[in-house]
């Protein structure tokens, strides 16, 4: 045993020498590099110089210079290597640190998590929810925080949810406020003139009221300076809730123009005017009107149509109108799946002169839309001290069918539409159409509801309706047309019933 512990002794003894050596000669080889061999180099530089003639120390020199550059550009590499190597672990570090940060936070959320879950269900126990209402209540809560932290990309539109986040807008009509529609025209009237000093006659706002039962849109033409915008703003007025007067630009060449649209680049929608008035619609059950005023300085088949064909489908719910093509949670609060759903409580009253300055309103828009004439100025009224009604879309819609129950077409008025409709076939080449007679099977009855009689609403209708349609024909050609349609007119509705067809042929003649 002693033996062995003296061998062991020994073999550690050494073991540890010969690594001293080892190191010991690494250090004396780095010395005798960097130290002694240098120094043996001058020297051996120095002895040879005493035999070197001018071309030899040329020689020398350019050597020396090459070989002092080449060893700096070692240098020069090494320390670039060493760099990358520093910068690479110091990235690998920071990685490290990254990385156990990054499950750091990961193991707070999933402890946020749990916490928000406990405080749900606390208060879904409170109210006492069903399953299925609890997940509905979960996220609706986790909507409304998302929206609350993250900005949404309709600015106007989340401004008009914060204005009527708290705030009923829901009609409750009073008793002295039920009244029928005759009333409401004369109670307009003396509202229009006793508060806003505006003077319209009966047959106009009878023909407002049908064309408001017979369509969505009503055209509203005329010279300038008979209140054409001014009517739909005292409609706002009159019922409490104000008129939106969108101001139609030339430059309208397609929806986007009037809608707004999506900027990819800043991810935020360019919202119109026209937009946040639609928008708005949807807090009112009462009545809105959207005012294009001169809509005839663009196109209006252009920018307009996609509204006029959605107003066409029989089922409102389908009214839905495309704003951005997908859903974020930050959206407004009646926008579902980037649409918004048109209400029915919305009119669209459109403006427009004829001169050099407008394009001509064709006839897909004429169609759809109720056109109503104001070429002067009624006179002054007297009206008493008259308040605005406060009325819901229901109550009038309510008023709209019950004149439909009650003053319905006459049969005697339906057959004579039939000639009247079969004589203009023939000779013009013009039709009334299912859409017009829908139009006038709605307007009449409202027409008279409202004051006015049954001959007047159907002599109102032909004449904007129908009539109208002869000015894009060759008319020197068709004059003994006219004068037939004018005598057939008498014939069927009674001598000179019709004012305003009869004006509107004696307007034709004279151009012959």
């Amino acid at each position: 045993m002693v033996e062995f512990a003296r061998y062991y002794i020994d073999l550690l003894r050494n073991f540890f020498i010969n690594i001293g050596e080892f190191f010991g000669s690494i250090f004396q080889a780095f010395a005798d590099f960097f130290v002694r061999n240098v120094g043996e180099y001058f020297n051996s530089f120095i002895r040879a110089t005493s035999q070197f003639e001018i071309l030899d120390w040329v020689m020398a020199f350019f050597v020396i210079v090459i070989n002092l550059v080449f060893l700096v550009f070692l240098i020069l590499k090494l320390y670039q290597w060493l760099s990358k190597y520093v910068r690479f672990m110091g990235r690998e570090i920071e990685k490290d640190e990254l990385l156990e940060e990054i499950a750091f936070l990961n193991q707070k959320t999933v402890e946020l998590v749990d916490e928000r879950n406990k405080i749900l269900a606390l208060k879904v126990s409170n109210l006492g929810l069903s399953p299925e209402e609890e997940e509905m209540t979960e996220e609706k809560i986790l909507e409304d925080e998302i929206k609350a932290k993250e900005p949404s990309r309709f600015v106007k539109l989340i401004t008009v949810d914060n204005e009527y986040k708290n705030r009923v807008t829901q009609i409750h009509m009073r008793e002295e406020d039920m009244i029928n529609l005759n009333e409401i025209v004369a109670r307009f009237i003396n509202f229009s003139a006793n508060r806003l000093g505006l003077f319209y006659s009966r047959q106009i706002i009878a023909a407002f009221f049908a064309g408001m039962a017979s369509s969505k849109t009503m055209i509203l033409e005329g010279i300038s300076g008979t209140g054409k915008t001014s009517l739909p703003y005292a409609m706002g007025k009159f019922f409490k809730n104000d008129a939106h007067i969108i101001a139609v630009q030339p430059s309208w060449r397609d929806r986007a123009e009037m809608m707004g649209y999506l900027n990819e680049f800043t991810k935020r929608f360019n919202e119109t005017e026209f937009l946040e008035a639609i928008y708005e619609t949807t807090y009112h059950n009462d009545i809105n009107i959207i005012v294009l005023d001169e809509m005839n300085l663009a196109r209006v088949e252009y920018y307009f149509a996609e509204f006029l064909s959605l107003l066409e489908m029989p089922d409102p719910e389908q009214w839905l109108v495309d704003v951005v093509p997908d859903e974020q949670p930050s959206d407004p609060e009646h926008m579902h799946r980037g649409k918004i759903l048109l209400p029915q409580n919305v009119w669209f009253v459109g403006t427009a002169n004829k001169d050099d300055s407008t394009f001509t309103i064709t006839d897909k828009v004429y169609d759809r839309a109720i056109p109503i004439i104001i070429n002067t100025k009624a006179e002054f009224i007297d009206a008493p001290e008259t308040e605005g009604i406060s009325i819901t879309n229901d109550y009038l819609q309510e008023l709209f069918n019950s004149a439909l129950e009650e003053n319905n077409l006459s049969l005697k008025a339906a057959k004579n539409l039939e000639r009247l409709d079969k004589f203009i076939t023939e000779n013009f080449k013009v039709t009334f159409g299912n859409r017009i007679m829908k139009q006038i099977r709605t307007f009449v009855p409202v027409y008279v509801a409202c004051g006015g009689s049954e001959n007047e609403a159907l002599d109102y209708m032909i004449a904007r309706k129908i009539f109208r349609k002869f000015e894009g024909l060759n008319l020197p050609f068709l004059q003994r047309e006219i004068t037939d349609l004018s005598a057939l007119l008498d014939h069927l509705f009674g001598k000179n019933s019709f004012v305003e067809c009869h004006a509107f042929l004696d307007s034709i003649k004279k151009t012959f």
